[in-house]
């Protein structure tokens, strides 16, 4: 795709995602064409459509915003496509997605601004898109879906919850995925979820659940799950990672159940014979928060490449938190307990120039992190996240 064509592409979604309530709208109305133009998908989609909506105008951007680095949207586009196998998705499909958000976009940028240079660029555009999707998915050879039956369940806080399930195959993921996981009590209702394990001969996997004010889905895992309660698991996404045979020093940076990505590649990393060294960065709102201290100091003790700095925004734990009353315990392996936003500490260290960066944590944590980074001098191709969606 030459720049020209990019070009075009992204004046046109940028002109209307800029007008008031534009991607709310552009959302609304694709959706609205695709169900009454081709009923047939409507099943494919959650009775609520909200999250929905504002995961299509983040994953549009995610993928415009990368329509000249193809090394980095079609593997991106790949993984989509094979995780998109448990929905039943045929190519017809693709083509129903396509012809509807083009016109859906064809309406709110109006005939001045869609001319028939654009339509070809947007046809061109889509074509990438789902060709590359459609491609991957029939060339994939795992399941399209795993199924994983809950055998332990272990209340942390009381919204925070860790889970243990047996999947009925093996999975192979990277430490630092995600996966898309679907609840008895919420059916298809899809949502993103980091294995706080790397992927094992066993089938065994692990996650660290926070229940969000307003979650359909964290809320009713948190508050309902139970002891062989089986789930729903789509193939691995992501690209946070460690090669193997780097000596590039790495950088992590994660907040409450962020660590879990993170901590899986720790674990991943401890397995090998030599590593760079890693500098983590765990941090929360109340010392609480930090409700995995035990494994990342026995990490840091065994593997001397790692150091650990615990952040917490509050020096103490809120009203509503109880514990034993005994003493918490000495941690040799980790560093000093540090009170601070974690942006602005990390960013108080310097520019870390020698180090490879990963954020892991809400949208807001991450890009907050991001620009602090930035401002003390951090490039911008050194840092990575997975996309805010």
């Amino acid at each position: 795709m030459d720049s020209r064509t990019v070009a075009l592409i992204r004046t046109t979604f940028k002109a209307v995602a800029a007008e008031e309530g534009g991607p709310e709208k552009l959302a609304r109305s694709f959706y609205a064409i695709l169900f009454t133009d081709y009923p047939q998908v409507r099943d494919f989609f959650p009775a609520a459509m909200d999250a929905q909506r504002d995961r299509l105008v983040k994953a549009i951007s995610y993928a415009l915003d990368r329509l000249e680095e193809p090394n980095k949207l079609l593997p991106f586009l790949a993984q989509l496509g094979r995780d998109h196998r448990k929905y039943g998705v045929q190519p017809a499909h693709y083509t129903a997605v396509a012809v509807s958000l083009k016109s859906a976009m064809q309406v709110y940028a109006g005939t001045e601004m869609w001319t028939d240079e654009v339509d070809r660029a947007w046809d061109e555009g889509l074509k990438i898109i789902a060709d590359t999707m459609i491609g991957a998915a029939e060339k994939e050879t795992t399941p399209p879906v795993w199924t994983g039956t809950v055998v332990e369940r272990r209340e942390v806080l009381r919204n925070l919850t860790v889970l243990r399930l047996q999947l009925d195959q093996p999975m192979q993921y990277a430490a630092g995925q995600y996966l898309s996981v679907q609840i008895p009590s919420r059916p298809r209702m899809w949502r993103y979820m980091s294995p706080a394990v790397p992927a094992n001969a066993n089938g065994e996997i692990e996650f660290h659940v926070r229940g969000v004010l307003g979650g359909w889905v964290s809320s009713a895992i948190v508050g309902q799950t139970a002891v062989g309660d089986q789930w729903l698991l789509g193939s691995p996404l992501g690209g946070l990672g460690i090669p193997r045979n780097t000596k590039r020093k790495m950088l992590m940076v994660g907040c409450g159940t962020g660590i879990a990505p993170l901590r899986a590649q720790l674990m991943a990393m401890a397995q090998r014979r030599t590593n760079p060294k890693v500098h983590l960065f765990v941090g929360g709102h109340h010392p609480c928060d930090l409700y995995d201290l035990d494994t990342l100091n026995s990490l840091a003790v065994s593997n001397r490449w790692l150091t650990v700095t615990p952040v917490t925004e509050h020096d103490e734990n809120p009203w509503w938190y109880t514990d034993s009353g005994e003493l918490a315990p000495a941690y040799p392996g980790l560093e000093p307990l540090v009170t601070g936003q974690i942006g602005r500490v990390v960013a108080s260290f310097g520019a870390w120039a020698d180090r490879d960066v990963q954020i892991v944590g809400s949208p807001s944590m991450v890009q907050t992190t991001k620009f602090r980074m930035m401002a003390a001098g951090t490039l911008t191709k050194n840092i990575r996240h997975d996309p805010l969606f």
